[in-house]
């Protein structure tokens, strides 16, 4: 047994080691991507407003200075700057447009080259409006929304006057199924290469010890991705629960799994949690970062 341990203890960590990058400011900061469909066909701004006057705070921070530099602050157009900020209504502020209070954060006051407006850091807020400006005069103020994941999307319609958020449960179902499914896949597959795979017990008892133990690991991961984002450091727990149910699984299938030997169903356990893991560990980030591009 402590020859079949030593090989997953050490790959473990290896893959500790080469996640564990993050610093002090490194890794996912809060995010708000606002998508813009029918878009007004003259300029306009938009920003992300926040409760309370701006100035009220003891340190505010400029959001100009923030998103862009002093050239391209120079180049905007000062006329529809000063009507979006007109527009801001009382005990409200403009996070871009006039600036962050308690933390700062940067802003897109027009569209990229996707059409997106993003607004990042840690000073975007939790409960906030939406106001667009375009250069004709004409507003659009939304209702209040909330931000419920770390990152996340909303999209506007100009020509509607809405705002659709996303459900919630969208992302974290889709995370959940991106981290589960692989895993299912590869350590069926080894099921097969083991050969376990002819008889329908073992497939059976199969999904139910993974139903129960990496089902309940990517429930937690899922929502940890979609609260927090993802980082070496933030995995870190992941690993040793990881090596945890490397070490049941390999238990329990010395019992479940019929056909072979012992030490087979043993080294099938160690085997498929390490390679789930491995690859786990590696998708983690890109799945995050794509769910979080469409949810």
């Amino acid at each position: 047994m402590k020859r079949f341990l030593r090989l997953p203890l050490l790959s473990c960590l290896a893959a500790v080691l080469l996640t564990v990058t993050a610093f002090a400011d490194t890794g996912p900061k809060d995010q708000l991507v606002v998508k813009v469909e029918n878009a007004p066909e003259e300029p306009y701004y938009l920003d992300i407003l926040a409760e309370g006057n701006y100035g009220e705070d003891d340190s505010p921070f400029d959001g100009l200075e923030w998103s862009y530099s002093d050239g391209e602050i120079a180049a905007l157009d000062q006329d529809l700057l000063e009507a979006l900020r007109a527009a801001v209504p009382e005990g409200w502020h403009a996070c871009t447009a006039e600036g962050s209070t308690g933390a700062p954060m940067w802003g897109d006051l027009y569209p990229d080259e996707n059409g997106l407006h993003t607004f990042g850091y840690h000073g975007v807020p939790d409960t906030y409006r939406i106001l667009m400006v375009t250069k004709s005069g004409e507003v659009f103020l939304s209702g209040i929304c909330t931000r419920k994941v770390l990152q996340s999307s909303v999209t506007v319609d100009w020509a509607a006057k809405t705002v659709t958020v996303p459900p919630t449960w969208v992302g974290y179902v889709l995370q959940f199924l991106a981290t589960f499914a692989p895993t299912i896949l590869i350590e069926g597959f080894l099921l097969i290469l083991f050969g376990y795979g002819r008889q329908k017990r073992n497939w059976l008892r199969f999904l139910a010890v993974n139903l129960l133990t990496q089902g309940a690991l990517a429930l937690m991961l899922a929502w940890n991705a979609m609260q927090h984002g993802v980082t070496g450091w933030s995995l870190l727990p992941f690993v040793f629960l990881e090596l945890v149910i490397t070490i049941g699984e390999a238990a329990l299938y010395s019992r479940l799994l019929t056909g072979h030997s012992r030490g087979r169903a043993v080294l099938y356990g160690l085997t498929a949690n390490l390679c789930s893991a491995l690859l786990g560990l590696y998708l983690a980030e890109p799945v995050w970062k794509f769910v979080v591009s469409i949810s």
